[in-house]
């Protein structure tokens, strides 16, 4: 049986040893998630003959996220398998790309059984198309820009400091408010996460952007990066009733990223019709799908 350990923000540089040097661009990776989210998720880690192993639970069901790292890789996967034996519960791997399911097939044939969920697939973009919003396929977001920057004439971005988060929590208080957060457990759960979030910011590695109009926050968004050359956008918020507010923030904190990063992790859009068609219409340059794996002679509820 494998000793996890609790994930507190003093882990970020083991972990992030890991993922940072990784190509998986899996929004699932990113430190600032795993740690945000692991009230919900129980998330745990250890480091198995040079691999990072992951486990949680989801819905009440052990989970596994395929480890990180460079050796055996078959070796630690017979680990996390007995290790999921040991306590009673079938095993579960989630998040697992394309990418990762070449890799499980060439590391242990026919073994395992894959199922992807298209609610869960992650939504990459290049950094200079949300930066720069060229061609048509983007005419229309130039449009909403076009339209806020003629409305809205006194208007601001600034970087989200540490003086500032206090004014981005008073805006989230407001959405909530509008958007029933306490009423929705989904909404709700993300709050819990976006406010450990922010009274952890420096901590996390996170960098975000605020947009004011007339001196007033109407939106911000916050991300850190996954790996070497991809940024998650892990919140965004913003005043619906500022025609083009979502637009003028995705694009102004695209500019502002890091330039080493040429990708965008916008996340999951969950099944939920609107958010999928927000995320379609920024013509993502890849839609990276991710499922369960599980064993074939397992059944999994």
């Amino acid at each position: 049986m494998i000793e996890f350990k609790e994930l507190t923000v003093d882990d970020k540089e083991i972990i992030t040893s890991f993922t940072f040097p990784n190509n998986r661009m899996n929004c699932d990776l990113s430190f600032s998630n795993l740690l945000s989210w692991r009230f919900l998720y129980e998330t745990k880690y250890a480091i198995v003959d040079n691999f990072l192993v992951l486990r949680f639970r989801d819905n009440g069901k052990l989970s596994y996220i395929m480890p990180v790292g460079k050796g055996d890789m078959t070796s630690t996967l017979n680990k996390i398998i007995d290790d999921a034996h040991s306590q009673g519960d079938p095993f579960r791997m989630m998040g697992v790309n394309v990418h990762m399911e070449n890799e499980l097939e060439a590391e242990m044939q026919n073994r395992f059984v894959f199922k992807s969920d298209r609610n869960y697939s992650d939504y990459i973009y290049l950094r200079t198309d949300l930066a720069e919003l060229k061609g048509k396929k983007l005419q229309s977001k130039r449009n909403h820009i076009n339209k806020f920057k003629k409305t809205y004439t006194d208007w601001e971005y600034k970087e989200a400091t540490p003086a500032l988060i206090q004014d981005c929590l008073e805006m989230e208080r407001e959405w909530c408010i509008v958007n029933g957060c306490d009423d929705n457990e989904a909404l709700g759960n993300e709050r819990r996460s976006l406010v450990w979030a922010m009274h952890h910011a420096e901590e996390l590695g996170l960098i975000g952007g605020i947009l004011y109009v007339d001196k007033k926050n109407v939106a911000f968004t916050f991300g850190a990066p996954i790996n070497h050359n991809t940024f998650g956008v892990h919140f965004e918020k913003a005043d619906a009733n500022i025609d083009g507010a979502y637009t003028m923030i995705n694009q102004e904190f695209a500019k502002h990223i890091p330039e080493q990063y040429i990708y965008v992790n916008r996340e999951e859009d969950l099944g939920i019709p609107g958010l999928r068609k927000a995320k379609l219409s920024y013509k993502p340059s890849i839609l990276l799908e991710k499922g369960i794996a599980t064993l074939k002679d397992e059944t999994i509820c």
